[in-house]
Formats: C-alpha cells, sequence, structure tokens
C-alpha cells in the first residue's frame, strides 16, 4: 500500500493552531529572502485554485483571505515519526518517499490483521484518531499502483487496484497520471498517440524502446502491472551518497569576494553535516545559477577525503574562479555546493605524512566548533569573513543540522 498524507504541512499547522482550522491556510516561505513560494495548502486555500510552488503575490490574488504561515520542520518531522508508529504496529516493511509518503508491504499482515483493505483502512482511521490528519492510501499488487491508488481520491479515502479491477479503474486515465512519467515524457507521448495508461501498457515495445530506451520498457511493464521493485526497508535504503547546502541569496552575487562569502557560509553547513554523520568525501560539486536562471554545474576530485569547511571552501573557490568571470557574466542568485565520493570518516586511508599535522589541527579546532555549536546554537560562533556579510540571512542557518530532521 502507499500512505500519503493530505496536505501534510498545512494540516499540521491547522492541528497545532485550531483557530486556523476554519480559514484557507497556506505554508510559505519569506518573500522578503525571495522564498515567496507556497509550500503546502490546506483544502480550503486549494478551492480558491492556489497551487503548490507558486508566488505568495499570485496566491493572495486569488484568494485575498489567504493566511500565510512559515514553516516548522522540527513540527512536521514530530507528526511524521508519529504516524509511522501507527504503520509499525502493521508492519516493519516500511519505505518513506519523503516525510509524507510511505510504502507498505502487508503481505505478511493479512493472517493477523484481515483483508489489505481493511488494514487500510484500520491505519486511516488511527492516523486520524491519533494524530487529527487523514491519510489517503492505496492499495495494490504493485508500488506504482499502489501510488496511483492514493493520487485517485483524496482526502481520508482508500483506493484499491487489484489484479481483477486494474483495467477498468486506471486505463483510460491520463498517461501523466502513471508514477515516474512528468510532463516532458507525458508529452512526447501524446506526439506518438498515446495518451491514456491503456494505450501505454498496448503499445508496441519497439516503438518505446526506440524514443525512450530502456525506459520505454519501464513505463509499458509499470502500466500493465509488472513490477520487480520491493519495498525497501528504512533499515535497507541506500547509502548516501553526497551531501551540500544551497542558497538563494537575499540580492544577486555581483563579484568574487561576495561569492566567497557565500561559499564559505555553504562549506560549513556542509563540512557540518559531513561531521555529524561520520562521512567524509574527496569530490567538490558547485552548482551555479545567474539571475537569467541558467545554471551549469562544474566538481573536482582530490586525492584525500576530508570533512573540512576548509578544504571544501578552499576547492569550491577555485573552481569559482576557473569557471566564472564575474566582469564578463551575469549576477549569480543561487549557489550550491556539496561533497560526493564519500566513505565513512573512520576508514583508512593513505595520507601525506607532511599534510598529516595540518589535518589533526583543523580535525581538533572544528569538532570542537561543533560541540559549541550543539549546545549554544549554529549561530554561537562564526567565520569574521561572515559576520559582516549581506547575503545569508537567519533563514539560510545551519539551525537544521541540530534538529532532528533535515530537509
Amino acid at each position: 500500500m502507499h500512505c500519503d498524507l493530505n496536505n501534510f504541512f498545512a494540516s499540521c499547522e491547522c492541528i497545532l493552531k485550531p483557530e486556523l482550522q476554519n480559514f484557507p491556510v497556506a505554508v510559505c516561505g519569506d518573500p522578503e529572502k525571495r522564498h515567496g513560494i507556497v509550500l503546502a495548502k490546506n483544502n480550503l486555500a486549494k478551492s480558491f485554485g492556489i497551487k503548490t510552488a507558486e508566488t505568495i503575490f499570485s496566491a493572495k490574488k486569488k484568494c485575498p483571505n489567504l493566511i500565510c504561515v512559515p514553516p516548522h520542520y522540527d513540527k512536521y518531522l514530530d507528526f511524521s515519526e508519529q504516524v509511522k508508529k501507527i504503520y509499525y504496529n502493521y508492519t516493519d516493511m516500511i519505505e518513506p518517499y519523503g516525510i509524507d509518503e510511505c510504502w507498505l508491504d502487508i503481505t505478511g499482515s493479512i493472517k493477523l490483521f484481515g483483508s489489505a483493505e481493511k488494514i487500510a483502512n484500520d491505519i486511516k482511521n488511527a492516523v486520524k484518531e491519533l494524530t487529527g490528519l487523514t491519510v489517503s492510501i492505496g492499495v495494490s499488487f504493485t508500488k506504482v499502483f499502489a501510488k496511483l491508488g492514493s493520487d485517485l481520491k483524496k482526502p481520508d479515502a482508500v483506493t484499491v487496484i487489484s489484479k481483477e479491477n486494474y483495467k477498468e479503474k486506471i486505463y483510460g486515465l491520463p498517461v501523466s497520471e502513471l508514477f515516474m512519467i512528468g510532463k516532458h515524457t507525458a508529452k512526447k507521448l501524446i506526439l506518438l498517440n498515446i495518451n491514456t495508461i491503456g494505450e501505454l501498457a498496448n503499445a508496441p515495445i519497439e516503438l518505446l524502446t526506440e524514443h525512450f530506451g530502456v525506459n520505454g520498457k519501464r513505463m509499458k511493464d509499470d502500466a500493465n502491472g509488472i513490477e520487480s521493485d520491493k519495498v525497501n526497508r528504512i533499515q535497507d535504503i541506500r547509502t548516501i551518497k553526497s551531501m551540500g547546502h544551497g542558497v538563494t541569496t537575499v540580492k544577486d552575487v555581483k563579484s568574487l569576494k561576495d561569492a566567497k562569502t557565500v561559499l564559505y557560509h555553504l562549506a560549513e553547513l556542509t563540512a557540518t553535516r559531513l561531521r555529524k554523520h561520520g562521512f567524509k568525501g574527496n569530490c567538490v560539486a558547485l552548482s551555479l545559477r545567474d539571475n537569467k536562471m541558467f545554471t551549469f554545474t562544474r566538481q573536482i576530485s582530490l586525492d584525500n577525503f576530508f570533512n573540512s569547511s576548509l578544504e571544501i571552501a578552499k576547492h569550491a573557490f577555485e573552481l569559482l574562479k576557473v569557471n566564472y568571470n564575474f566582469e564578463t557574466m551575469v549576477p549569480l542568485r543561487t549557489i550550491s555546493l556539496s561533497v560526493t565520493h564519500l566513505k565513512h570518516a573512520n576508514d583508512n586511508e593513505q595520507l601525506d605524512m607532511f599534510a598529516i599535522k595540518e589535518l589533526e589541527k583543523n580535525a581538533v579546532l572544528e569538532n570542537s566548533i561543533d560541540k559549541i555549536r550543539l549546545k549554544y546554537g549554529y549561530n554561537s560562533i562564526k567565520r569574521g569573513l561572515l559576520i559582516e556579510n549581506t547575503f545569508i540571512t537567519d533563514r539560510h542557518s545551519g539551525e537544521d543540522d541540530f534538529l532532528p530532521f533535515k530537509r
């Protein structure tokens, strides 16, 4: 089954603040910090045509009485964990898909708790009674069809797509309703006169592989209910391959000096996260988006592995200097930095004997900084070049790394 908590962020806010229950509510970023978009909305806001990711300005034109509230990610995590505890009453085969969605494999639970539809209704009712949230649940014999089922009827609903009824229930739906078929792929399928899931299921495999390669076979299999993908338990989810941070700055970045401030900030956040989770990496990747919305990425691989902010910042700054000329190129609005090719921090590696002392010195320093921040908050200690910055606000701080929830 696939469980999807309805209007999750907005629903949490309405539970935390009951006085909002009967008003159109949207969880939004801060317009003054260039994050002025709708992150989530409740059903009343949705009835005005408000959509996720549209600007606050646009949303308020549709609904002048819209109440905009900031996100509280730590609270959302609390609700998410409460709901997972309910799921665990029925199975330990749980695969999260974001903070508000999960796949559950209940094959082994049916003899204990009754039919799949009964289990789904029991879960739905328990979630509502114990948390105040509502959940839509799709029940089927593949993950793709279960996900489709949870989308078919909202809110607070159970939809069963069985081997006996799936053609009747879904073959007439637009092909874009199928999981992992985005707008671009759907447009290409429509140009091939493949408009519905049923038409995709019956399309010639040669036509699909010609235009989509191996993904053509996967899409056809998905439409026919053929799937080998299993539910991955939380404990079995694949190893993290990269860690990083990005920021859309309060104002455009127009010089190398200004960019250096942002890079050191991102390097601090990235290094903090790497150390917290016990990783180090040897590849630094830099992604830049200018104020014309053009994006490009550059990366560099090194011989040694590191989780030091100084190392990360140094290599990121070199990448920037080599690849971006502020005198001839337009200003930047978004800078993202990540470290990839990760390994566990305690794994052995060959080191330059002349660099060992410097590495040990940096490790002691940065571990001490971590302890101070853990006790007094991320912003209790910072580098000198970040004190006077005008590009990064508290919205871009690393406080989330000292909370249980990571965005």
